[in-house]
């Protein structure tokens, strides 16, 4: 079982933490977690783009010269795509990009994506992130501790406190135990996670 540091608030070494090895000491499957965040970027896209054919454009209901004697080249439209104005060849149209994998494959990648973030040191366990009020100064000043990097913070349930103090920090985001994904955990540098999220993870993934 791997076993990392806990700390406090103040970036203090206060203990040890046993994790599950089926959760945070899984072989690293670079291979699954691409395709999941694949998936996962490929379910964001809005998929509204649209532009219109020779067919919906306006004008060109009548042919622009006889077709013969004219010494120019032989044109039915001037809404065809080789005129200015013109219609787009294979316009795109409104579509759904997304689709889904399968459930075991997408549990896989995230035990991957949460193994490599121990594997490179890149995991902080806290003993807890209590916070009496929004203080943004007090959750900045607390990461900065930790290495000031771009970084995820993994809280056991949604908390509008944390929410409220950490909305205003570039470069850092607070998500629940279940929003966690595979493409959140890789985009931030640094992983923050408190020892009940970490055992909620467990319950859940083990």
């Amino acid at each position: 079982m791997p076993k990392v540091a806990l700390y406090n608030m103040d970036a203090n070494k206060i203990g040890e933490i046993e994790l599950s090895d089926t959760v945070f000491g899984t072989e690293v499957n670079v291979e699954v977690m691409h395709q999941v965040v694949k998936m996962q970027l490929a379910n964001k896209r809005q998929g509204t783009q649209s532009a219109l054919t020779k067919a919906e454009v306006s004008g060109g209901g009548i042919k622009p010269w006889r077709q013969k004697g004219t010494g120019r080249a032989r044109q039915g439209s001037i809404r065809a795509p080789q005129w200015t104005h013109g219609g787009i060849v294979f316009a795109p149209k409104p579509r759904d990009y997304s689709y889904t994998l399968p459930k075991k494959l997408r549990r896989v990648a995230l035990k991957s994506a949460l193994s490599s973030k121990v594997v490179d040191n890149e995991l902080v366990v806290l003993d807890e992130l209590k916070l009496d009020a929004p203080k943004t100064k007090v959750v900045a000043e607390m990461i900065g501790k930790f290495g000031n990097e771009k970084t995820l913070i993994i809280v056991p349930e949604s908390n509008e406190i944390v929410y409220k103090s950490v909305r205003n920090i570039e470069g850092v985001h607070v998500i629940p135990v279940n929003n966690i994904n595979v493409y959140d955990i890789l985009k931030y540098k640094k992983c923050i996670i408190t020892k009940d999220a970490a055992q909620k993870i467990e319950e859940v993934y083990a």
